[in-house]
């Protein structure tokens, strides 16, 4: 299982124009992986998802807070010593074009840490060898086919299923998918999705899932959590159908709001919420952070920043409403 308690992150920005500033890509983030289990994260670009993931990976450094890996605090340990802990935690990168070196085959990309990995452990190469021929068979794919080809002449989704295998060949507790399906083709992305789903009913692998898209976080997160974040602060948490059925922040009201109708099949959600502005990251607010764009604001939500509350579903908004904003189907 791993969990995070009070997860921060601020980056310094520098511009030519403004100077610089204090970006808070985290705001005290808690969440919790249990093991063969799946949760996600969705929210608009910049809300901070990239970045948990990254820091859940061990690719990135917290402020604050802690990360705990099957009982082990991160936070007291040297980096040096986290590294062994976080490779449990494996990424699959959102972009399957750029992920794989476009001068190694298929084969010499998972012949790599397969080889180190046998000899840490005292095995053979024919071992890493027949190893990545297994891999690949088991994302889906024809090993005599693809070992010999370079990325290039392989499709999207091939290469996002190397990607996946290359994850693998650690035995990793948990992979951090990143938007891991948003740069191949519509048709191959739910053979993708269904693949991860998949690992983690056979290998018991958990999966943290990160998006933008509600109908893959539904597909993935079945039976799981679904967390909703904005500018760094978790706004909305709860098991995912009734996140979906019923929101209670006018921030996940208005990113369901904005799912795609099928015309002549759905209507609109009939309470759908638009926000009154654009984003504007630069606007530091002391209250909620979605007041300035929220329909619904009043001075109490100018004048304090709510935190979580509740039970299984939980919000951080003073003026908590559930509204029916996903389309339905038509009569």
């Amino acid at each position: 299982m791993i969990s995070g308690t009070g997860v921060t992150k601020t980056y310094r920005q520098r511009g030519a124009m403004l100077g610089a500033r204090d970006v808070q890509a985290l705001r005290g983030i808690d969440f919790t992986v249990p093991r063969g289990g799946a949760v996600s994260f969705i929210g608009e670009s910049g809300c901070g998802k990239t970045t948990l993931g990254r820091i859940v990976a061990g690719l990135e450094t917290y402020d604050s807070g802690d990360i705990v890996i099957d009982g082990t605090s991160m936070a007291p340990l040297h980096p040096r010593r986290r590294r062994r802990h976080f490779r449990r935690v494996q990424l699959v990168h959102q972009d399957p074009y750029s992920a794989l070196n476009p001068t190694r085959t298929v084969h010499q990309t998972l012949l790599a840490p397969l080889a180190l990995r046998a000899r840490h452990t005292g095995r053979s190469r024919a071992w890493a060898a027949g190893r990545a021929e297994e891999l690949l068979a088991l994302v889906g794919i024809d090993p005599g086919y693809v070992l010999g080809r370079y990325p290039h002449q392989l499709s999207g989704g091939m290469r996002q299923r190397v990607v996946i295998a290359r994850a693998l060949t650690v035995d990793p507790e948990m992979l951090v998918a990143d938007e891991s399906v948003s740069m191949i083709d519509v048709s191959m992305r739910l053979s993708v999705l269904s693949l991860l789903k998949d690992l983690r009913e056979r290998l018991g692998v958990s999966v943290l899932f990160i998006t933008h898209d509600i109908a893959t976080a539904r597909y993935i997160g079945g039976g799981s959590e679904l967390y909703v974040l904005y500018r760094g602060q978790v706004v909305e948490r709860g098991p995912t159908e009734d996140v979906i059925a019923g929101p209670v922040h006018p921030y996940t009201q208005s990113l369901l709001s904005a799912i795609p109708v099928l015309h002549g099949m759905e209507v609109p959600g009939p309470e759908r919420v638009v926000p009154t502005e654009a984003l504007d990251a630069a606007v530091e607010d002391t209250g909620c952070l979605f007041a300035a764009r929220c329909p619904f604001r009043t001075e109490l939500c100018t004048a304090e920043r709510p935190e979580l509350t509740g039970d299984a579903h939980r919000h951080a908004c003073v003026h908590p409403h559930r509204r029916a904003v996903i389309p339905r189907e038509a009569a």
